[in-house]
């Protein structure tokens, strides 16, 4: 008989694939209560390097990173009418505490713009205190109807950064600074992900935002996942908080804000773009652990091998583990290296002692090969960056080779319908045809230029609509 898969094939059940590898690569599992998740040590070590990488471009950008309470008064809420309105549905709100019912009701952090703006309005007095560029790492809970880990959860780790200008065209220039420069570099060059810079439309703008700036990827079964966005907000908080600073020609003048944020919603991109029927696949310059070196029998010369070649990859700054559990199967403990998408495995028995080499086995492109031993270390980090560009090489192709370019709202569904996205000019698809567009749970994702840029407005002429089913 045909041995079971591992993993239920893409091609059968993606959404059933998606669930076996988070449960069978120990990425997570699901939380207590509904739409919570708890992120075990594998999974959490892909966002921790998330974090770095992102922090580090963050503090690039010139922000500071700061925490802020998670339970905020439910009337901070209410003084941004559309904010409130956006987030109420999802909104935890804590009446009971310390035995008592509360005088205000506390509403669990859905996000931060109105607790951070109160703070805004006391620290900023003068142009001299502008920009303030402030992040934070944190959780934030919105009440999730229909959850899927990593996806869509009620709890969820994200960075949210909030800043304070003088002007509008600085708010504006640093919020697309933040769009390209820190969220499309380490998108596209850490994750290996083609992502699509663009505007959201008025009905699809963050809620108190004028401009809601996105980045859209194709997962592997053709539907869109929103990455991240960069959100213009206008006027509209520092009105509401009454966030003022005295300019240098001695007026009371309005701040202009901006806010930004993305979350462990890439972690499971990461998983729908790049793995496979055989697991994760991890991009190098991301993976916590870029090469794992085996040891396939327990004989102490091997043993003995790993370790020394741990140590010279590891000295050459290769992020790597030594796998000496000799008393597990070696089939098994490959197949679950595997799993964990591991970018590269080191092989080493006897035998390979004998003949100096070690079977390299690549994860992303696949395939093994006998490789002298004293080759690996200069060899890897070569074989590493290769690695890392075929996986933004097959993400733009699959994004590019399932885009249409349609002319009538018919095709756009059609197109989408069939899992792939499609690009229609808004003028032809404009706010009833998005209305018809929702229709058939299809949605637009983003507008683009015609160059592919992001436009500088809603109906910049030639703008394109770019629509598909999202998670």
């Amino acid at each position: 008989m045909a041995k079971a898969p591992v993993l239920t094939p893409r091609a059968d059940d993606f959404p059933r694939w998606y669930q076996d590898l988070i449960s069978k690569a120990e990425l997570a599992d699901n939380g207590p209560v509904r739409g919570t998740m708890v992120i075990r040590p594998y999974g959490y070590g892909l966002w921790e390097r998330m974090q770095q990488e992102m922090d580090a471009r963050i503090k690039e950008a010139g922000a500071q990173n700061a925490y802020f309470p998670l339970l905020i008064p439910q009337s901070y809420l209410t003084r941004e009418a559309e904010h409130v309105e956006g987030f109420a549905p999802e909104l935890a709100v804590v009446t009971h505490a310390g035995g008592k019912e509360l005088e205000e009701p506390v509403v669990v952090r859905p996000t931060s713009e109105t607790i951070v703006n109160d703070y805004f309005s006391k620290w900023v007095q003068s142009y001299r205190d502008l920009p303030l560029l402030i992040n934070q790492w944190a959780n934030v809970v919105r009440w999730e109807m229909r959850p899927r880990v990593f996806l869509r959860t009620t709890e969820f780790l994200w960075q949210e950064g909030h800043t304070a200008h003088a002007t509008y065209e600085d708010a504006r220039d640093y919020a697309a600074h933040i769009h390209e420069k820190v969220y499309a570099d380490f998108m596209v060059n850490v994750l290996g992900i083609d992502v699509v810079l663009g505007r959201k439309t008025p009905s699809e703008r963050f809620a108190g935002a004028v401009n809601t700036l996105t980045l859209e990827a194709m997962m592997g079964d053709g539907k869109a996942l929103q990455m991240g966005t960069s959100h213009e907000l206008g006027q509209n908080f520092a009105k509401a908080f009454n966030t003022r600073y005295l300019s240098r020609d001695g007026r009371q003048e309005l701040v202009w804000q901006t806010s930004w944020g993305s979350s462990t919603r890439m972690v499971g991109g990461l998983i729908m773009s790049h793995g496979d029927d055989s697991g994760l696949r991890v991009p190098p310059r991301l993976a916590s652990v870029q090469a794992v070196v085996l040891a396939i029998k327990g004989d102490d010369a091997v043993l003995a091998k790993v370790h020394e070649l741990g140590d010279r990859l590891r000295a050459a700054g290769v992020r790597v583990q030594v796998d000496d559990r000799t008393d597990v199967a070696f089939g098994r403990r490959a197949v679950d290296w595997e799993l964990k998408g591991v970018p590269v495995r080191i092989e080493v028995g006897p035998r390979d002692l004998e003949n100096g080499t070690a079977m390299l086995a690549r994860r992303i492109p696949g395939g093994k090969e006998a490789v002298a031993i004293d080759s690996l270390v200069r060899l890897l980090p070569a074989v590493l960056e290769e690695d890392q560009a075929l996986l933004l090489t097959q993400s733009r192709e699959r994004r590019e080779s399932r885009t249409s370019e349609v002319s009538t709202i018919g095709e756009a569904v059609e197109a989408a319908v069939a899992d792939g996205w499609a690009r229609i000019p808004w003028t032809t698809l404009g706010e009833e045809g998005e209305a018809e567009l929702a229709a058939h749970a299809v949605t637009v994702r983003c507008l683009v230029a015609e160059d592919g840029s992001v436009p500088g407005s809603d109906d910049a002429p030639g703008n394109v609509a770019v629509v598909a089913r999202a998670y």
